[in-house]
């Protein structure tokens, strides 16, 4: 994605479910867990270089212990800082006692994260500070071991305010009014509620310490997920490890957020991608199992676990840029879709370069794009196959034609390379913008001057900024007659509210591209009429989508030509032309993640609606307020 936007974080967490000296003498280390939990981070560390968190909890430790410990960083490299930080204890506890070391007890109670659960963060924050006060995992500490609670997640809410409304009128005075802040809060009141149910149940049966236990044994969690859940608008995999040994993770009613999960006799994993999972334990992807929407794994004090459902769900509405951008291709069906969106765009590639491959060069931009494209040069050699044969018929008594025909293969160059060393410091735009235009190099001399269309894929085009600035500007350079620029996504037309950094309206290219077509067409009085509906609706702005209304004088194709005009610098002498994938294409190459309001404005969640229509208000409002 050549336009950068921040987008969902990472979840990681291990709960060991067997004695603990058990991964001592076994794997001849005290570090099992902690070596597990940083290799299931680094293999996400694309889901967040904001922040991160690691929380790790003791089991069965005796009053006065200490039993929870945290760190969090906003370092340049902070998964490496927080696990050298915790690999310094370790040397250090080893240095003491080296007998000790090897000694699972003594290190619990002489060490710190040394626990038999563990809880990892990678951040990447849609808004708000970028500061360690706003890394996860969050702490809710309490002298009761079973109303501790630590919470961390990947997710939004679009209903922070009447969340926060609700904790005040249950008489909390909750310290922020964010979302992360606000769940913990209500998943711990819930929590302290039923603690104090079987406190009430037993008081009179048993004395302080004994009921302690009967507590643990029997918490609900599944029912304080049910009370704390229920009016929770928005995309979630959340986490949360409590101080008596339970731990939960929860998935929202859509399937949104994505979460999956391996069990064994020795370990409950959790992470946000099967990736990570499969390379830190070294198992196959067919024993790794997604949580399904609107239910949450949940895990006992005993290490014990069950996949439950705790909400009503919805239809499944999978976030579908997790397919084509955010999560790591190494995983084979993201791998698989990512090709077939390359292959499913060949048609109108082809229509765009007249057929003519003889005089075209396929290229993409930037890394990430790469499986696209391998897929779309895949089907431009099925198409060849076919011309192949044809061929052999046609000229089935000219040799040197023949050869021709059944030698040739697509011209395939890497053209434009992004120099990642390149930071655009300056302050005024004049200059920042002939820096944006180094931040990518090209390859030269692969390209016929006046003669080769340019085709050249990215993952997808949100603000168009790039491809103005960089990109175009670099390749003319090149002279080429033309440039077709691909999407393997379709047209980003509605802010996401769900976890990845759209909300602002106008940032989006083909909002622009909307815009200019309504004026030119005489139809702008389209935009007074949908912001007259929002302002008339305002008390309850989640029934409908009105801002669709502002794209449905326009096809497709009409807005791609508006957005090609748009993102031309003036510079450029080659013509240009913009193709982006069909939403019809996208669900045929990823059918199990459905998840589209981006590109089409269909919500999952009500909450949806009213972010959308707050989106365009604030927009024609010249208000550069933040829609949630």
């Amino acid at each position: 994605m050549s336009d950068a936007i921040k987008h969902e974080c990472g979840i990681a967490m291990i709960r060991l479910r067997k004695p603990l000296q058990y991964y001592y003498d076994k794997y001849k280390t005290p570090s099992y867990g902690m070596s597990k939990l940083y290799l299931l981070m680094e293999k996400q560390h694309n889901r967040g270089q904001d922040g991160v968190g690691v929380a790790n909890i003791k089991l069965d430790l005796p009053p006065g212990s200490r039993y929870i410990s945290r760190y969090r960083s906003v370092a340049e490299k902070p998964i490496q800082e927080i696990f050298e930080k915790i690999a310094k204890k370790y040397n250090k506890a080893k240095k003491i006692d080296e007998e000790g070391y090897m000694d699972a007890q003594w290190m619990k109670e002489n060490t710190a994260f040394t626990g038999e659960m563990w809880l990892g963060h990678l951040r990447y924050g849609t808004h708000g500070k970028n500061s360690i006060e706003n890394c996860h995992p969050f702490l809710r500490q309490n002298n009761w071991r079973s109303r501790n609670l630590v919470v961390a997640g990947n997710f939004n809410m679009t209903n922070v305010d009447e969340l926060f409304d609700r904790l005040v009128s249950l008489g909390q005075y909750p310290k922020e009014k964010i979302d992360t802040v606000t769940v913990m809060e209500k998943i711990g009141h819930f929590l302290d509620m039923e603690v104090q149910r079987l406190f009430d149940e037993n008081k009179d049966k048993h004395d302080n310490q004994s009921i302690n236990a009967i507590i643990e044994d029997n918490i609900d969690l599944q029912g304080v997920l049910q009370r704390s859940c229920k009016d929770l608008d928005g995309g979630y995999a959340m986490a949360g490890m409590t101080g008596y040994g339970g731990a939960f993770v929860a998935r929202d009613p859509a399937g949104i957020r994505p979460a999956y999960y391996y069990a064994d006799d020795e370990v409950i994993v959790v992470a946000s991608e099967k990736p990570a999972i499969k390379t830190a334990f070294d198992i196959d992807y067919d024993q790794i199992k997604e949580i399904p929407a609107a239910h949450a794994l949940i895990i006992d004090k005993d290490g014990e676990y069950k996949v439950v459902p705790f909400i009503d769900s919805l239809p499944k509405k999978s976030c579908s840029f997790e397919r084509i951008y955010f999560s790591r291709g190494s995983d084979p069906n993201i791998y698989q879709e990512r090709k077939d969106l390359g292959k499913l765009l060949i048609p109108q590639v082809l229509k765009a370069i007249d057929h003519d491959l003889e005089n075209t060069v396929f290229s993409f931009i930037p890394n990430t794009a790469e499986i696209s494209f391998l897929g779309m040069t895949e089907a431009v050699d099925n198409y060849l196959v076919e011309e192949r044969l044809r061929a052999v018929q046609k000229y089935s008594n000219d040799v040197e034609a023949l050869k021709k025909v059944l030698t040739f293969r697509p011209r395939i160059e890497k053209l434009v390379i992004k120099d990642a060393k390149l930071r655009t410091f300056i302050a005024d735009d004049d200059h920042r913008d002939q820096l944006v235009a180094h931040v990518y190099d090209t390859t030269y001399e692969v390209v016929q001057k006046g003669k080769d269309t340019l085709v050249i894929i990215d993952d997808s085009i949100v603000r168009g900024t790039t491809l103005e600035k960089s990109i175009l500007t670099l390749v003319n350079k090149l002279k080429p007659k033309k440039v077709v620029i691909v999407s393997s996504a379709p047209q980003i037309r509605f802010p996401d509210c769900y976890g990845i950094d759209m909300s602002r309206m106008k940032e989006f290219i083909a909002f622009r591209a909307t815009l200019e077509l309504l004026e030119e067409s005489g139809q702008s009085q389209i935009l007074k009429d949908v912001y007259q509906k929002i302002i008339e609706n305002e008390q309850d702005l989640t029934k409908e989508n009105y801002v669709k209304a502002i794209y449905e004088p326009f096809t497709d194709e009409q807005i791609s030509k508006k957005v090609a005009e748009i993102v031309t610098p003036k510079v450029m002498e080659s013509e240009v032309e913009v193709i982006f994938q069909t939403v019809d294409n996208l669900h045929k190459a990823c059918p199990e993640h459905t998840g589209d309001w981006y590109f089409t404005g269909n919500y999952p969640t009500a909450g949806g609606n009213r972010v959308v229509n707050k989106a365009f208000k604030l927009f024609m409002e010249n208000s550069e307020e933040r829609s949630y």
